[in-house]
C-alpha cells in the first residue's frame, strides 16, 4: 500500500470490543417495554453506532412516552451488567492493536462515541487499556457525537499529526462519517458476524478500504 499514515484511531465498539450485540438486547427489551417491539436486527439496524441519548425524539415518536433521566439511568444499569459479565474483545484485535501501537510508536487513539466509563470499563475487561492509556476520547464528552467529526478531531490535537495522515478505523456509516468529515482516512471494518454495518454502506460513506478479519489491519497500514 503506497499510503503511509502517522497515526492510528480506532472506534470502540464493533471494532475492539464485541459489545454491540449484548448493549443491543438491552436495548430493545427496554423499548418493548415502552411499546415499541422490535426484533434484535429492527433494533441494530436503527441504533448501530448511534448513542441512545442522541435518539430520545425517535424513542418518543414510537412509544408516546417521554424519556426521563432515570430511563436513561437504568438503560446505562442494565447495559454494564450485560457488558461487564459478557464483553470480550473482537477476534484477533487485542494481538493487532498491540502490534499497530508497537510499528507507530503509541500514536493512536480510541475514539467512541460512548461514555467514558462504558468505554474504559470494556477496554480494561479485554486487555486492550495498557494501549490506549490517556488516548481516550468520549463522544459525550464533545460539543457534538458521531457523525460529526469532534471526536476525531479531539484526538488529532494532541498527536500533533494532520488530519490526512490518520487513518479510522469503524464498523458504521455513523462512523464512517464522523471519520471522513475529520478530514482522514477511513478503514471500513465489516467481518460476516451481526452488528456491523454491510461492506456497501461503509463504502457509501467514504470508506477507501473494507476489510473483515481485525488480524489483517497491521499488513493493510503498510
Amino acid at each position: 500500500m503506497s499510503v503511509r499514515f502517522d497515526a492510528v484511531l480506532f472506534d470502540c465498539d464493533g471494532v475492539l470490543v464485541d459489545s454491540e450485540a449484548i448493549t443491543n438486547g438491552v436495548l430493545r427489551d427496554m423499548l418493548e417495554e415502552l411499546g415499541w417491539s422490535l426484533t434484535p436486527k429492527e433494533c441494530m439496524r436503527i441504533f448501530l453506532g448511534k448513542a441512545v441519548k442522541d435518539e430520545k425524539a425517535l424513542i418518543e415518536a414510537h412509544t408516546g412516552q417521554p424519556l426521563t433521566e432515570d430511563w436513561f439511568v437504568r438503560f446505562r444499569e442494565r447495559r454494564n451488567e450485560g457488558l461487564i459479565a459478557g464483553v470480550r474483545p473482537i477476534r484477533n484485535a487485542v494481538p493487532a492493536v498491540e502490534a499497530i501501537h508497537g510499528r507507530f510508536g503509541g500514536r493512536i487513539a480510541c475514539c467512541s462515541g460512548a461514555d467514558r466509563w462504558k468505554v474504559e470499563m470494556q477496554l480494561h475487561k479485554c486487555g486492550l487499556m495498557p494501549f490506549f492509556t490517556g488516548r481516550i476520547y468520549s463522544g459525550h464528552e464533545m460539543p457534538r457525537s458521531k457523525p460529526a467529526p469532534d471526536v476525531y478531531l479531539a484526538a488529532m490535537e494532541p498527536l500533533a499529526v494532520a488530519a490526512a495522515r490518520c487513518v479510522v478505523i469503524e464498523d458504521t456509516v455513523t462512523g464512517v462519517t464522523a471519520g471522513i468529515a475529520a478530514g482522514a482516512t477511513v478503514f471500513g471494518y465489516s467481518p460476516p458476524e451481526a452488528g456491523h454495518d454491510a461492506p456497501a454502506a461503509l463504502r457509501d460513506a467514504g470508506a477507501s478500504l473494507i476489510f473483515t478479519d481485525m488480524g489483517e489491519l497491521p499488513a493493510l497500514l503498510g
